[in-house]
């Protein structure tokens, strides 16, 4: 069961909250007893490394040409 923490206590040890958080718990913000946020922590991000699409993706020529040609007016007016 999340602890409740009142709004005031929340703001005094934001830190440890916020480390506790992190470890997984969730924590219930309140205001005035009643529940109105909860600190709870984010989903791991995975990490990308450079390259990880090596061999996996391939540039023709014909789209390395067509995308390296000017905007037109029209098109650059789309980006407006």
């Amino acid at each position: 069961m999340p602890e409740i923490v009142n709004i005031h206590a929340a703001k005094t040890h934001l830190s440890k909250l916020v480390e506790r958080a992190e470890r997984g718990e969730e924590i219930i913000i309140a205001r005035a007893g009643k529940p109105s946020a909860r600190l709870v922590p984010l989903a791991p991000t995975r990490q990308r490394e450079f390259g990880f699409l090596a061999g996996q993706v391939e540039i023709t020529e014909d789209f390395a040409r067509e995308s390296m040609r000017p905007l037109s007016e029209e098109e650059l007016a789309d980006w407006e």
